[in-house]
């Protein structure tokens, strides 16, 4: 398997395929950063809220997920998730979600990143999710 680091394009194309992926059309999610290893997602959350009036749990992990899947496929090598764990730290409130994946730690085949969640300045979900290498290298036109 041949890896390699992004170049500029290899990165904004990463974002335009995931960009283009109908779930995050549907959830309203953007990607406002990519650089290697480190993305940031936006989600604004009304009409996602759940029976308590705060935004469902679902919304949330969905917009960390969408994070973490951008942050592995950066790197050019194709990568599927292969788990995933959040933690709910407090109820958000309503308006805007984003979402800060960084690589925590990688192998050959696999990789670990860390997704924070932030309404305001105030972080309210921590997920974990571990990425598999599925050996696809993603060439450059």
């Amino acid at each position: 398997m041949r890896s390699r680091r992004p170049i500029p394009e290899t990165c904004a194309d990463v974002v335009r395929r995931f960009d283009a992926c109908g779930f995050a059309r549907l959830l309203g999610l953007e990607v406002t950063e990519a650089t290697d290893g480190c993305v940031r997602v936006a989600m604004q959350t009304e009409g996602m809220e759940n029976a308590h009036g705060t935004t469902h749990g679902g919304a949330i992990f969905a917009l960390a997920d969408h994070a973490f899947g951008i942050a592995g496929n950066l790197d050019g090598v194709d990568q599927i998730g292969l788990s995933a764990y959040i933690r709910y730290i407090s109820p958000p409130t309503n308006g805007t979600l984003e979402a800060v994946a960084r690589r925590i730690s990688e192998t050959e085949r696999t990789s670990v990143y860390a997704v924070d969640v932030y309404s305001g300045d105030r972080c309210i979900a921590s997920f974990e999710g571990i990425g598999f290498k599925t050996g696809v290298t993603q060439e450059r036109p």
